[in-house]
């Protein structure tokens, strides 16, 4: 008997692995109960159209962008935070799945996916679907914004109030939280993307140069700002000269960086205004007091946090590790489920 028990101990558990998941514009996270962050993929997408096939997935596919040949399609089932191709994000999501866990599993998981607060019912039913599709037993979903008070260890279940602004690839949610529910929230599609689109807009307006959204990214990630630095860095971006039609480099300086996303800079700041004027005296107090909470990658602008706190007047708090407190905010909630119930949509 004591062989046999000491050979079952050996087998992997044959058991549901339950795991929550960040369903991002830019990225997809997958935390795994027990273990953590397994997964971190661009949400991308490459297609075969001759035999209709999936030809990569993830970082695999980002690297085609603009890139593959005709045969091969590259799409990001994402966009603007929400399902916008379920076909393509059932097949993405199943590939994530897939490597994130065990082929031992026999049960179906429960799954916890972070939406934007700004959801609407017909969105929220294709991720439920996508997911069902794709091998979940139960599937809840949890607003970015409050999984990302959990993951940055806000005490959200006391008679207090948060703000904490997420700024995404595809959208911006705010969020006020108290007692563990969303007490006022507000979600708009301007983001990380927005500040691509304006800096390609603004290289094509001042040096006729048409340049790819990887590349105003790449940029933004350099040298992006949302004010002008004191030693003005530059960072060579490339592209297809307008006029003659021929490859281009040109050289882009933090100042210029920063001038071309103010409209989305200013856009996110109206965002949250509105939020904390439509707030109750007492919560507007609390926040005042604790400051703003800053997170998702869109936070990792230089100095976006002094732009908000100068055009809000309330003090303003970048999160440790903001790329990743949604999903580990998500994944707290998992492992802690009976706590964050309440704080889940229903």
């Amino acid at each position: 008997m004591k062989l046999i028990s000491k050979l079952l101990g050996k087998l992997p558990t044959l058991s549901s692995k339950d795991l929550a998941m960040d369903l991002g514009t830019a990225n997809t996270l997958i935390y795994l109960k027990g273990k953590g962050i397994v997964l971190n993929e661009p949400s991308f997408i490459a297609i075969n159209t001759q035999n209709n096939s999936v030809h990569a997935v993830g970082m695999e596919a980002k690297v085609m962008w603009g890139r593959a040949p005709k045969e091969i399609q590259i799409h990001r089932p994402i966009r603007d935070g929400v399902i916008n191709n379920l076909d393509l994000a059932q097949l993405m999501i199943k590939h994530f799945i897939g490597k994130a866990l065990s082929r031992f599993r026999i049960l179906k998981p429960r799954v916890i996916i972070c939406v934007p607060s700004g959801i609407t019912q017909v969105e929220m039913k294709a991720v439920i679907e996508a997911a069902l599709q794709c091998g979940a037993g139960k599937v809840h979903l949890i607003e970015e914004p409050m999984a990302a008070a959990i993951g940055a260890g806000l005490a959200v279940d006391r008679p207090q109030g948060f703000m904490v602004v997420d700024i995404g690839g595809g959208t911006t949610d705010v969020a006020v939280i108290s007692m563990g529910a969303v007490a006022n929230s507000q979600s708009a599609r301007v983001a990380g993307d927005e500040m691509d689109k304006a800096i390609v807009q603004y290289v094509k307006e001042k040096y006729h140069i048409i340049i790819g959204d990887l590349e105003a990214e790449e940029v933004k990630i350099q040298v992006g700002s949302a004010y002008p630095q004191g030693e003005d860095k530059t960072f060579p971006v490339r592209g297809r000269d307008l006029v003659r039609g021929v490859p281009k480099e040109v050289h882009l300086a933090s100042a210029q960086v920063a001038e071309a996303i103010q409209e989305p800079l200013h856009q996110i700041s109206e965002i949250i205004r509105e939020v904390l004027n439509d707030t109750s005296p007492e919560l507007q107090s609390d926040i005042h007091r604790e400051g703003i909470f800053l997170t998702g990658g869109g936070s990792l602008i230089r100095d976006i946090d002094r732009y908000i706190e100068e055009h809000i007047g309330v003090p303003v708090k970048r999160v440790k590790d903001p790329l990743t407190s949604v999903v580990k905010g998500a994944g707290k909630a998992l492992e802690e489920f009976p706590r964050f119930k309440k704080a889940l949509i229903t």
